[in-house]
């Protein structure tokens, strides 16, 4: 009867308005915030199912009622069991690889255990006893498996099981077959560098000689009496790269052929991609300074190339054209993006580059190409048309004279769309609402089922009183230019009282945090802010995206310069407004962002009582080039491009409370780079904060790790602001 009384008691508390106090374990230890969505999705042959991992199951759904109706594989009931951490079919769906025993390396590289599921005779075998895997993939006849192991190329004849070593020079730090090395990993997102010919004939694979790559040597204390040291490569601005080739392996004959890419090595090639025709290899060429990109076409047999297509740009071109390259069914035409109109387009050519026509246009930008479904000649694409801010989905006629916009409430959708076109997922979240997952049918635009509404989350965060995102604008530092940016205030919020804000920014090039979408970076912490009283200002200056090629290009060869002149103008904006205190204005933010915090703090100091800066860069000179030459060209070009945005050009000029925050063992953003702004703020004679995770990555994961940080960010908050 007691505990009855005190739930009836707890249930009026709620109900009459209190408000639940969020703790950083609530984000950090437990996960009472989480955001449920739908993973895996595979969407399968017949148009009728897709398949998707729950629970350790591969779970197969009907498309029209959204019910399972066969588990594929049960992990646990395998023997040995096992933790399915993800999957692929094989193309007649009679096979299935399951990936286990995942070892993280960096952002995107691992090794695991694979081992492959025959559906009917439901046995599951290990793909190799020979040592941990990487990117293992079957090959379009589903006849074989592909993968990586100790920098060389395998194959597995699934027949048999018999394995067939491809490359055998592979050896760390010099020699990468089949992978890629750091800088394309972190930079170009990928790590499977090979792939599979459309009739399972021919494998073409990356081959990286990296020997003339300086190294970095990085400290990991651990536990033991001496520290032990971890050299990897990684060339940082104006620094040598590894020379890459592309290499095409018969299968039968067991031959390889070098493609032709050029006579220059100082080059990078960002991705390889087989067009529908097995003996047509596309590979994209990207110069050093990152401002001219060809497409190439490789004759498989021979190897022998011709360029087809060639983008040139004034400062850079954009990295998210890469992957907007598709090549059509029919053979004889494909589609490429482009910003030659001022935003980002979408082209078709033939296959000899010959221009057909632009099918997208006008002032806004192509978010993603969904699907390109040729038999009903309609283009799928997700777009900022309404605002920058928002992301829709619409389907476009080839001739583009029918244009629907698919998806009506306002907010942010990502779509996955089935292979035959008939049916979509739509991936949807607003400002105030937590995602729901739901699936269409193409055809008259039917909602079909809900897969998950995040029905928990949007109780939790109406019982403990989030706040919503607040909209503003203001003019930038040029004062014509307005930028975005919005609010999360108090729910007690009285526009007659002060308050303190805290600017949270991320401000990479192309980036964007202000978006009508829930959640973002760092939100759980921000609410526990407003909770204490605190404004939350989380703004995009220029140079960051959604806006056309000017407002992201416009800080080419001078990174930082007119973002921080953005944000200085930004806090004069807030210091305007009535109910912000102008004399308690913090900023923070983590790797560029810190960089951004750093730099208002020391270049812009004065106008922020306190910074905030985690894992920063500190100059450009430290960090990778292929990142950092693609915005400032190199160091020998462009010297004070790098030196004139610095934090550690100005570290005498630092004013208010600063805090600084590394992993020791960050491999992207190196410790050095606080070390060399501590050696200068101590120098200089300046006071600040600063702590170190020892051996924590750029994320500063594992462990306690992150309630440890966000509890002393927390802290130096409420102490400082």
């Amino acid at each position: 009867m007691r505990l009855f009384l005190i739930s009836c008691l707890v249930v009026a508390f709620y109900a009459a308005g209190a408000q639940r106090q969020i703790a950083v374990e609530d984000f950090t230890v437990r996960n009472t915030f989480g955001q449920k969505s739908v993973y895996g999705i595979n969407w399968m042959k017949n148009g009728q199912f897709y398949s998707s991992l729950q629970n350790n199951k591969v779970v197969k759904y009907s498309i029209t009622t959204g019910q399972p109706v066969e588990t594929i594989v049960d992990g646990a009931g395998l023997s040995p069991a096992l933790q399915i951490d993800d999957y692929s079919l094989s193309a007649d769906e009679t096979k299935v690889l399951l990936l286990t025993d995942v070892e993280s390396i960096y952002r995107h590289s691992f090794t695991a255990q694979y081992f492959v599921y025959d559906i009917a005779q439901k046995t599951v075998k290990p793909l190799s006893g020979n040592g941990k895997q990487s990117y293992a993939a079957f090959s379009p006849d589903g006849s074989k498996v592909a993968f990586v192991r100790g920098n060389n190329v395998f194959y597995v004849t699934l027949a048999d099981m018999q394995e067939v070593q491809v490359t055998t020079d592979g050896k760390f730090n010099h020699i990468i077959n089949g992978t890629t090395d750091w800088v394309y990993e972190e930079e170009f997102s990928f790590v499977d560098g090979f792939q599979w010919s459309p009739d399972s004939k021919k494998l073409a694979y990356y081959r990286f000689d990296e020997s003339g790559v300086r190294e970095y040597n990085l400290q990991r204390w651990g536990k033991t009496l001496y520290p032990t040291d971890y050299r990897f490569k990684y060339p940082k601005a104006g620094e040598a790269n590894s020379i890459v080739e592309i290499w095409l392996y018969d299968v039968a004959s067991k031959q390889k052929v070098k493609a032709d890419i050029g006579t220059e090595t100082d080059i990078y090639i960002p991705r390889i991609k087989w067009t529908h025709d097995a003996q047509l290899l596309s590979v994209r060429r990207l110069n050093r300074l990152q401002n001219s990109l060809d497409v190439l076409h490789v004759n498989a047999a021979t190897g022998a190339s011709r360029v087809v297509l060639n983008e040139k740009s004034d400062t850079y071109v954009d990295l998210d054209f890469i992957d907007n390259l598709l090549y059509l069914d029919n053979g004889t035409q494909f589609i490429h993006a482009s910003e030659r109109s001022g935003y980002k387009h979408l082209y078709l050519y033939d296959m000899n580059g010959k221009l057909v026509r632009q099918l997208t246009q006008g002032n806004f930008e192509i978010a993603d190409v969904v699907g390109v479904d040729e038999k009903g000649k309609t283009l799928y694409f997700t777009s900022t048309e309404v605002s920058p801010r928002e992301r829709y989905f619409y389907s476009l006629s080839f001739d583009g004279k029918k244009k629907t916009r698919l998806t009506a409430a306002p907010g942010t959708h990502r779509i996955n769309m089935s292979s035959d076109y008939q049916f979509y997922i739509d991936y949807y979240s607003q400002s105030a609402k937590p995602l729901v997952v739901s699936l269409y049918k193409t055809k008259g635009n039917a909602l079909l089922k809900v897969l998950e509404n995040n029905e928990t989350l949007a109780k939790a965060q109406e019982e403990y009183g989030f706040a919503n995102k607040e909209f503003f604008s203001f003019k930038a530092a040029d004062g014509t230019t307005t930028l975005d940016g919005f609010f999360l205030k108090p729910r007690n919020f009285d526009a007659s009282k002060k308050y303190p804000v805290l600017v949270y920014q991320y401000s990479g090039p192309g980036s964007q945090e202000v978006t009508d979408s829930w959640g973002g970076r760092h939100f759980i912490f921000h609410q526990i802010l407003t909770q204490k009283g605190y404004v939350v200002a989380v703004i995009d200056p220029r140079g960051t995206g959604a806006r056309g090629e000017h407002f992201k290009k416009i800080n080419y060869k001078q990174l930082g310069k007119y973002e921080l002149e953005d944000h200085l103008a930004g806090a004069k904006y807030l210091a305007s407004l009535p109910y912000i205190d102008p004399a308690r204005i913090g900023i923070w933010g983590w790797s560029f962002g810190g960089y951004i915090s750093s730099l208002a703090m020391t270049k812009g100091a004065g106008v922020f009582k306190m910074g905030i800066a985690v894992a920063p860069v500190t100059n450009w000179r430290f960090y990778d080039n292929i990142y950092t030459e693609r915005f400032q060209q190199t160091p020998q070009m462009n010297a004070s491009g790098y030196d004139d945005n610095s934090p550690s050009t100005y570290a005498g000029n630092l004013k208010g409370n600063f805090l600084l925050i590394h992993g020791t063992g960050d491999d992207n953003v190196h410790f050095q780079n606080s070390v060399v702004l501590e050696a200068a703020l101590i120098n200089a004679g300046k006071k600040f904060r600063s702590f170190y995770y020892p051996d924590k990555d750029h994320h500063i994961l594992g462990g306690p790790t992150r309630l440890h940080l966000y509890t002393m960010m927390c802290d130096y908050v409420l102490e400082s602001l």
